[in-house]
């Protein structure tokens, strides 16, 4: 984040800027290594193909840190509020991952400067992966 964000610097419409990222299967290794799930449906393409699946699939907690990255790196990390999402659909190696965060409302709630977000993940083919809403609790310059 390179400069703070303030309550008065946003309007409704406003996005931040845009994370693109290619997901890659050292991206599901690294993951599986950080997190703990070593699911086999995300690393063995044996199992995968014998569940029925046509490749391993990414972890949709990635898929929603890379989206909350966006987020972060927009608002600060200190500055969220509240972070909500649903997963809509599953990520593949080779998809072209596009974060979308976007300003819905601003609002003051007692000493509180909000600002609610809607935030996405899509592909390569605009299908969302993971959908959301944010809150960020936003300093004033007064």
């Amino acid at each position: 984040m390179a400069d703070q964000l303030h309550f008065e610097d946003v309007e409704i419409g406003d996005a931040a800027p845009v994370i693109e990222h290619t997901l890659n299967r050292t991206d599901l290794v690294r993951y599986a290594g950080a997190s703990g799930d070593y699911n086999p449906m995300h690393h063995d393409e044996t199992k995968a193909q014998a569940a029925g699946l046509p490749s391993v699939f990414g972890h949709g907690m990635f898929s929603m840190g890379l989206l909350g990255r966006a987020v972060t790196d927009h608002v600060g990390l200190a500055a969220l509020q509240r972070f909500a999402v649903r997963f809509t659909k599953q990520t593949w190696p080779g998809n072209v991952l596009t974060t979308s965060v976007v300003v819905k409302d601003k609002r003051k709630d007692g000493d509180d400067h909000l600002v609610d977000f809607d935030v996405a993940l899509v592909n390569q083919d605009g299908d969302p992966v993971v959908t959301g809403e944010v809150t960020a609790v936003l300093p004033t310059r007064g």
